[in-house]
């Protein structure tokens, strides 16, 4: 399985969400590819945001090796799903896709069957809890991905 996680910038939702699946699914024994990137180019190369940061290390995650990096359109061949956290980057995802793409897009959280919320809120401009209610997402979806895979 290889997942692509996509949001705006790649410092906040979309690599926690990486983390997240990458450390559970490696717990789990599952060979799965996982990264993450952004539609937007403001952050390239910039590590995640310090908030992010820190919210994901108190959880047991760390985002200290992350860059942003921007979507690209070998991207679509590469992943097998490309996971964008609201509808805003899923409508920019299916506006760039490839007439030769092969991956499937969705929503992060129904794409594990949650439907409330039905997007992964935008922590930047808030708080703290926030980059926690983040995290909190970011594992029910490895949760249920895992678990679904499991039964598979």
């Amino acid at each position: 399985m290889k997942i692509l996680f996509v949001c705006l910038g790649n410092i906040c939702r979309s690599p926690v969400l990486e983390a997240v699946l990458r450390t559970q699914s490696l717990r789990a024994g599952l060979d799965w590819q996982v990264a993450s990137c952004g539609t937007g180019d403001w952050h390239l190369g910039q590590g995640a945001d310090p908030r992010s940061c820190a919210s994901a290390l108190r959880r047991g995650y760390s985002l200290q090796a992350h860059r942003a990096r921007q979507l690209a359109a070998a991207d679509y061949r590469e992943y097998d799903w490309l996971l964008a956290a609201d509808r805003s980057n899923l409508a920019e995802l299916q506006r760039r896709r490839p007439a030769t793409a092969s991956a499937q897009l969705s929503l992060v959280l129904p794409h594990a069957g949650i439907d409330t919320p039905r997007e992964v809120p935008d922590p930047y401009y808030g708080g703290e809890a926030g980059f926690d209610a983040v995290i909190d997402l970011a594992e029910a979806f490895a949760q249920r991905v895992i678990e679904r895979a499991r039964r598979a």
